[in-house]
């Protein structure tokens, strides 16, 4: 049987360290590269996504949509700047939601041109199903650590993500 691409990916991710990488240290090993890590561990992230949302019949990018959107409804410009792509770009992707039933285009109060995305009452559940499973999943790849170890990996990956937040607002003014 073949593997799917996901699990070729998450394959392709696990890190491969040589001994030159490592260094034992009373029983762990660390790798001596931390963007090298970085880029496996976002390869591991990716790869599980992707395979979560292959089981719930979602592209990764369809997945990303429904989660986005069930914090509430977005227009098209919004979740262009999410998705980082044009207006127009974004236009299929809510197709293809929309022709699957899990979401849609309502106007805009107001704005005759303005559009907001909803999701639909099984675009909901889907979000919520597959943000569940990716919440398990991610939880999963964490539950090697020893408790105080997850506790520095949530303060540091926390710090990292703040930083960037700020250094992206401080770029848009």
């Amino acid at each position: 049987m073949n593997e799917s691409p996901q699990a070729g990916a998450l394959k392709e991710a696990t890190p491969q360290r040589s001994e030159a990488e490592e260094r034992h240290n009373g029983g762990q090993i660390e790798t001596a590269d931390a963007a090298t890590g970085l880029v496996q561990l976002s390869g591991l992230v990716q790869a599980l996504y992707a395979s979560i949302a292959q089981r719930h019949d979602l592209t990764p990018v369809q997945a990303k949509l429904l989660c986005i959107l069930a914090d509430g409804p977005r227009g098209m410009a919004e979740l262009a700047h999410c998705f980082g792509v044009e207006k127009a770009a974004l236009t299929g992707l809510v197709d293809r939601v929309e022709r699957r039933g899990l979401a849609n285009r309502t106007p805009v109060p107001g704005d005759r041109r303005a559009l907001h995305v909803t999701l639909t009452d099984a675009g909901r559940r889907a979000a919520t199903a597959f943000h569940g499973d990716v919440t398990l999943g991610l939880e999963h790849l964490l539950s090697p650590l020893p408790p105080q170890d997850r506790k520095h990996f949530h303060l540091a990956m926390g710090a990292i993500i703040a930083r960037c937040r700020a250094q992206a607002v401080s770029d848009t003014r």
